[in-house]
């Protein structure tokens, strides 16, 4: 009787699958590299010296999820609920979870003149977003500089405004905190009314959307600046995410304006100069920073719709921010412009949008927005007394990993909660995912004869 043998030829065994070392997609090695740190921040706020009187399991799981997903949702009051130390687990939450783990992981092996293995680079390089075959430990570092860098003169200017308000030490810390925050798109500030209190203040409105919007042009956009010099010579995503974000930035600006320009809850309220600064904030922290200059609950409902239009939509690809990408919404919209116009192709600056990249823009619309009207439903059903308008502007905030509040996510309940969870965990890996999913070609053995299908 003849023994039997596992066949190899042409496939791995399992036992030999087991032992490869990268036997997991590069997306989801990076889901399960967030997860393992949200769980890791969640323990570290858990601990008794992380808080005054103490955070429920929950309540720092939350926190931890929201920081590391760079979204700014919180069920407590970091600046009042907790110490010190567990400021300092948010503030490297939010560094980790916005730069991403593979870019220190990366840096790691740089500073410690160490060697990254094939399937390494393969993973830094996904998580970059990067088609390029260069060094991506050089990218990393170039990256790394540029964070902190920036983050650092953002805490020195912000430190002019807030040291001789809060004096040397508390000022300091509130400039860094507010500084890693804003560069990173995660919104966390230490007052409860967030930045209401400096609404008309020009350098403390000029730095951190300065921060916040550069953060959010994505790195690839920013070195292509750097290498380039030149907007002529900037590469097609380069030019769709810098004029999409004009676009966005002062169309927000001037419809914030209008929509507000009366409201005694928001500008209303504020001297006329001010308003001027206020409207701008509302308009572009929408990209996903979180920040607010005024009461968000009170913002009428064209302002509103406009704010969850702006969250959904977000920053740009391989960014601190998250959304469906401002280069997504570009392509979408140009390729609807073609359609109507009888093209095959959208075109912008001399050049043609592959038809690929049309497809996965459309996919990661679709996808995103079957989500979001999921999990609106189910909470609509979980809270039955809360407006649904408020819920799916809570919705939208988590998803696109924003932090913008209408002041009810700590009134949600435990199953409530944990969907606005599972919302900025996919909100920040989800895209990326669908991206790479949608990224690798798969081509078709058959290829069937097309049919035509009536359309609208």
């Amino acid at each position: 009787m003849k023994s039997w043998q596992p066949r190899v030829s042409g496939r791995l065994t399992l036992r030999a699958q087991l032992r490869r070392p990268w036997r997991f997609s590069p997306p989801a090695l990076l889901a399960l590299s967030f997860l393992t740190l949200i769980l890791i921040g969640g323990l570290l706020l858990w601990l008794p010296m992380a808080s005054h009187g103490g955070l429920g399991l929950g309540q720092a799981m939350f926190t931890a999820c929201s920081a590391v997903t760079v979204t700014g949702l919180v069920v407590v009051d970091t600046g009042s609920v907790l110490t010190g130390f567990g400021q300092a687990v948010v503030l490297v939450l939010i560094q980790l979870g916005g730069l991403g783990l593979m870019t220190f992981a990366g840096l790691t092996i740089l500073a410690l003149g160490g060697r990254l293995g094939l399937g390494g680079r393969r993973l830094v390089r996904e998580a970059l977003d990067q088609t390029d075959p260069g060094d991506v430990l050089v990218l990393v570092g170039h990256i790394a500089i540029l964070a902190l860098s920036l983050e650092l003169l953002g805490t020195l200017l912000l430190a002019l405004v807030w040291v001789p308000e809060m004096g040397w030490g508390g000022g300091l810390w509130f400039s860094l905190f507010h500084a890693v925050s804003a560069f990173n798109n995660a919104g966390f500030g230490l007052r409860p009314d967030s930045l209401m209190s400096w609404a008309g203040q020009p350098l403390v409105n000029t730095v951190i959307t300065a921060l916040f919007i550069i953060g959010g042009l994505g790195f690839t956009v920013i070195l292509d600046l750097w290498r380039r010099r030149r907007l002529a010579r900037l590469t097609l995503h380069s030019k769709l995410t810098l004029a999409g974000t004009a676009i966005l930035a002062l169309g927000g600006w001037l419809l914030m304006l209008g929509f507000e320009w009366h409201n005694p809850g928001t500008l209303g309220g504020l001297p006329v100069a001010d308003r001027f600064w206020a409207a701008w904030f509302a308009a572009v922290t929408p990209r996903t920073a979180g920040f607010n200059s005024i009461d968000t609950g009170a913002l009428g409902m064209p302002a509103t719709l406009l704010t969850m239009l702006l969250m959904f939509i977000g920053g740009g690809s391989n960014s601190t921010a998250s959304g469906i990408k401002v280069s997504t919404f570009m392509v979408v919209l140009l390729s609807t412009w073609a359609i109507l116009r009888g093209e095959q192709q959208p075109r912008l600056f001399r050049r043609a949008v592959a038809v690929a990249a049309v497809f996965r823009a459309y996919a990661v619309v679709m996808l995103s927005v079957m989500l979001l009207m999921l999990a609106a439903f189910v909470l609509v059903i979980l809270q039955p007394q809360m407006k649904p308008l408020d819920l799916l502007f809570e919705s939208f905030s988590a998803f696109g990993t924003v932090g913008l509040s209408r002041g009810i996510t700590a009134e949600l309940g435990a199953p409530g909660q944990g969907i606005l969870m599972l919302l900025m965990f996919v909100g920040r890996i989800g895209p990326l995912a669908f991206a790479y999913a949608l990224a690798r070609p798969n081509p078709a053995r058959v290829h069937y004869t097309e049919a035509d299908v009536q359309i609208g």
